[in-house]
């Protein structure tokens, strides 16, 4: 009876075993939920119920892998096929009745972290027209504070069919999806487009194990299931040739501007909570780095919001309103409140990472009061006082903006929003009225395709270097955009 169950030729054929280990550490607070909204804040994390700790579950891995694999191979915006290494990697479900799906070779575990360091930050939806909090959007976050460690292992099963060989196909799959780890492409958690959840891979290890052998068999069965040892590092330029394969070429197309601005001033984002027993009423907020000391920090989603209300009021400047905000919402996102039930939310294709401010003061608290405009005098209850980051000439923060497959037109918005930032017209952070937030560029890199374009602040100048014209070009799509539109 049991042979009319279970036939060797009708096994998987499973020839190679295929294990890689590594270690993710946060670069940024993350946040790993598990879509529950029951806890005391208003988005929790997602914990191991045994103790408590940090999870990042094998399909958040699996997923982000396979997201960005699908990128690489195919491009953005791209959906992939049946014979996309994407689907070949991490299977595809059954399209028809008469289709099978396959299930995904690559067995991804479960990663819990080793400590349980949490931080809250303060979410608030803005009003681009007045920028102020819009009506009951403010919320708060959970998040994971950086320097977490989680280690990761994967399990390649490469199977030998009678019709195929996909081992190649399978081993360039791997290495390619991989590669989002090496570079820091992939990003992890909910909100990774505004800067939570960069991670760095390290300590890579790799195994094989030959099933087609006894020996192979016997190894995999005794050690199969235990952490690899340091004997099986590798360097991560020759993973690629411990997997057996070379990564496809890329063909996202993104722009990447990598900026550093001085502070002119004050800047003052609040923090969601207190960091210590006595302190002021309000305090910029801190984050604690992976060297497990708290900085003052610019939250990618301060920046990004700023930098879409700022585009929307320069594209609402050269066409009109409804025009503006449907090319905003392509390009930052669309919001989730929407007025037309049927519309479907639009992820962003900016990307704004989280940056630590250098050199700034953060120990001089300044006392402020309301003042009553009729009488002159103070408002009663309304005394206070804030800690805010002072600015001097050593003080800079580097951030970094990408857009996924930007247009000629997008490429020149986003050189006017830089040149914004960089003049100090675009202030960041709260107190704006007052004076707060201002910025002043100091070196700034754009790069698209071939094309990389500098602009550095020099004591005689301004030093332009855009041997292509990307910066004039891309400004003049921008402008003949909004015109053709208006006609």
């Amino acid at each position: 009876m049991i042979a009319e169950y279970w036939v060797g030729s009708r096994s998987r054929q499973v020839a190679t075993r295929l294990i890689v280990e590594f270690t993710l550490t946060l670069d940024s607070p993350a946040h790993l939920g598990g879509g529950e909204a029951e806890g005391l804040t208003d988005m929790p994390l997602l914990r191991d119920r045994s103790g408590g700790g940090p999870l990042l579950a094998g399909a958040s891995i699996a997923g982000a892998l396979r997201s960005y694999l699908r990128e690489r191979e195919l491009g953005f915006g791209r959906e992939e096929t049946a014979s996309s290494l994407s689907s070949l990697l991490f299977g595809r479900v059954r399209e028809d009745e008469d289709e099978e799906g396959i299930q995904s070779p690559l067995i991804v575990e479960d990663s819990f972290g080793k400590t349980r360091k949490i931080e809250i930050r303060d979410g608030v939806r803005l009003d681009p027209s007045s920028r102020t909090a819009a009506d009951q959007a403010k919320f708060d976050v959970e998040l994971w504070r950086a320097g977490i460690e989680f280690p990761v292992r994967m399990e390649l099963c490469i199977c030998e069919l009678r019709d195929a060989d996909p081992q190649a196909d399978l081993r360039r799959a791997l290495i390619s999806a991989l590669c989002g780890f090496i570079d820091g492409s992939i990003t992890l958690g909910a909100r990774k487009r505004r800067g939570y959840g960069r991670v760095t891979a390290s300590g890579w290890r790799v195994r094989q194990y030959d099933m087609k052998k006894a020996d192979g068999v016997i190894q995999w069965l005794a050690y199969g299931a235990r952490p690899l040892g340091p004997e099986y590092t590798v360097e991560p330029s020759a993973l690629g040739e411990a997997i057996g394969a070379e990564a496809v070429p890329d063909r996202r197309r993104l722009l990447r501007i990598k900026v550093k601005l001085g502070l002119e001033g004050t800047m003052l984002i609040r923090s969601a909570g207190s960091t210590g027993d006595m302190e002021p009423d309000m305090v910029h907020i801190h984050s604690m780095g992976s060297d497990g000391i708290l900085h003052p920090v610019v939250p990618g989603t301060s920046l990004a919001g700023a930098l879409r209300a700022r585009a929307l009021r320069i594209a609402s400047l050269q066409t009109d309103r409804d025009r503006a905000k449907q090319m905003i919402d392509g390009l930052f996102g669309s919001s989730r409140v929407t007025d037309a039930a049927s519309e479907e939310p639009i992820a962003s294709r900016v990307e704004v990472s989280e940056s630590r401010i250098d050199g700034g003061v953060t120990n001089l608290v300044q006392g402020r009061v309301s003042i009553d405009r009729f009488t002159g005098g103070a408002r009663e209850g309304r005394l206070f006082n804030e800690q805010p980051v002072f600015g001097s000439e050593n003080t800079v923060f580097e951030t970094s903006i990408t857009v996924k497959d930007p247009s000629p037109w997008e490429r020149g918005l986003m050189i006017l929003l830089l040149k914004d930032l960089w003049t100090g017209d675009l202030p960041i952070g709260g107190e704006v009225s007052v004076g707060r937030g201002r910025l002043a560029g100091r070196e700034a890199r754009l790069a698209f395709d071939n094309d990389t374009s500098t602009i550095t602040e020099t004591a005689c100048g301004l030093n332009v270097t855009d041997p292509s014209g990307l910066l004039e070009r891309s400004v003049r799509d921008f402008t003949a955009h909004c015109q053709e539109e208006r006609r």
